[in-house]
């Protein structure tokens, strides 16, 4: 059994660590590109969201590269993506590939059925087993979530454009390397300190801005154009509304992001305060938190005809009103390109730096 699922983000480190704990094959579908997403949108239903046809684009690449089990996680509630699975796989079988198929639904939706999934990947992994390798490989991708976060913060700052990031993959091989609880408590401490041992000049004027919005755009840098990178080296101190481990975890704690989901919620009560699927809540009351720790502005991003987040996007200017804080709000499919991205997000900083000034003279 060779087992593969989507590409997006950092996931693929901690499903590398869980599979060998478990003894299963992995194969890691290539970088997403732009061949990934051709294939996908030539196959994908039109007015399918861009994940979905990244995601085909991934299970296609992999099935080439020798993969014979995909898995995919499923999901529930407004939001079209716990249908993804099922219309990813009538496609790829319509199109004549021969592969086992797996849903890994929602720890929330059902132990048993969750257990089972991993179960069918590993025959005889018992559950204490199983939870025993969970934790640990949980442990470690929240400890790669901790670098990616400090290197969001600290690039706006870095001396030397292209460190911060240098130093990530220089990190990143460290944490690799760490298999045992106490390894990776180590791994964890000797990484950061490569992180912040960049050369930064902490007296730098920065613009501070969140990124709020559908969790797969914020996580999967490809399907952004890598937005973060782009602003880091604009000067712009980033912080984000979504983690993978923040994703994945059974109980969406938020510990990378650092605020209570709870608290997420009450702030968006007073204009949603009802699940309306996939990020939307989220976007909401992170884009009130950011307004209320005085950050410059808050870019959204969503794919096109993404139900939950065009319900936010709808919302967001009575919050930009009552918070006095600007909004960009950035729609992307397989039609959109990077330089129209960029430039409307260079006029975004410009606009912010002006206010900033304004306010200054002000005082």
């Amino acid at each position: 059994m060779r087992v593969t699922a989507p590409q997006m983000g950092n996931l693929h480190l901690m499903l590398e660590d869980l599979f060998r704990r478990m003894g299963v094959d992995y194969v890691k579908p290539p970088p997403s590109s732009t061949r990934t997403l051709e294939l996908g949108a030539k196959y994908g239903p039109e007015f399918a969201c861009l994940p979905l046809k990244i995601n085909i684009g991934n299970f296609i690449e992999a099935l080439e590269a020798g993969a014979d089990t995909l898995v995919m996680a499923g999901g529930h509630g407004p939001c079209r993506f716990g249908y993804y699975g099922i219309v990813e796989e009538r496609i790829l079988r319509d199109l004549g590939y021969d592969f086992r198929f797996m849903m890994l639904e929602p720890f929330s939706d059902g132990a048993w059925a969750f257990y089972k999934t991993f179960e069918a990947l590993s025959p005889g992994l018992s559950i204490r087993k199983l939870w025993k390798i969970l934790k640990v490989s949980f442990a470690k991708a929240r400890a790669f979530d901790s670098l990616y976060k400090r290197a969001l913060e600290i690039r706006a700052y870095e001396v030397n454009r292209g460190d911060t990031t240098r130093a990530l993959k220089e990190a990143e091989a460290v944490m690799a390397a760490a298999d045992t609880r106490e390894e990776i408590e180590a791994a964890a401490a000797e990484s950061m300190a490569v992180i912040e041992a960049v050369d930064q000049d902490p007296g730098r004027d920065v613009l501070k801005v969140g990124i709020v919005g559908e969790f797969y755009l914020l996580l999967e840098p490809f399907s952004n154009f890598g937005l973060e990178e782009m602003l880091g080296h604009k000067g712009v101190y980033l912080e984000r509304s979504v983690w993978v481990t923040d994703w994945i975890a059974p109980h969406r704690k938020n510990i990378i992001f650092g605020y209570p989901h709870r608290l997420i919620e009450e702030k968006a009560a007073p204009y949603l305060d009802q699940n309306v699927g996939g990020e939307g809540r989220e976007t909401v009351g992170t884009t009130v938190i950011f307004a209320e720790r005085g950050f410059d502005g808050v870019i959204q991003l969503l794919p096109f005809g993404c139900m939950p987040e065009n319900i936010a996007t709808s919302i967001l200017p009575r919050v930009q009103q009552d918070h006095d804080i600007p909004v960009l709000t950035l729609t992307f499919d397989e039609q959109t390109g990077r330089a129209g991205m960029v430039t409307r997000v260079e006029a975004f900083l410009d606009l912010l730096k002006a206010r900033r000034g304004s306010r200054l003279q002000a005082v």
